[in-house]
């Protein structure tokens, strides 16, 4: 599978996300580009450019990387190791979170649509919209 191309990573399950975020300690990482974080991302959710101008801010915290499916988040994640931090790589990433039936949030506020790559990738679980 493709998690070989970063073997370094640890996965992180959608159940295994929620109990971190009740805990509070979780910098959540959209490393999906601005056009698809506007359709809509994880509540709680920064962008990559985000943690990257405050990276001092986020060290020490347990950084998931997350993206449509967890291959993108996946490299990402092997490039923040490099610098030093905690980073988790939410398996199955966006795609997961919404087949556990959790909330997704826009400027607009909550939202059941949901970027995909295309007609083929539409993987979008029951009750959510997928765009692209």
């Amino acid at each position: 599978g493709y998690v070989d191309d970063f073997p370094t990573v640890q996965g992180v399950t959608v159940d295994e996300l929620e109990a971190l975020m009740h805990q509070g300690s979780v910098t959540l990482v959209d490393v999906r580009p601005k056009k698809e974080r506007d359709i809509s991302t994880i509540p709680g959710a920064i962008s990559s450019e985000e943690l990257e101008a405050n990276l001092e801010r986020y060290r020490g915290t347990q950084v998931v990387a997350y993206c449509t499916i967890g291959y993108r988040s996946g490299i990402y994640a092997k490039e923040l190791q490099a610098k030093g931090l905690e980073v988790l790589n939410l398996e199955g990433s966006i795609l997961a979170w919404t087949h556990a039936g959790n909330p997704l949030v826009n400027a607009q506020g909550p939202t059941t649509k949901l970027h995909v790559y295309g007609k083929r990738w539409n993987l979008a679980a029951e009750g959510y919209e997928a765009v692209w």
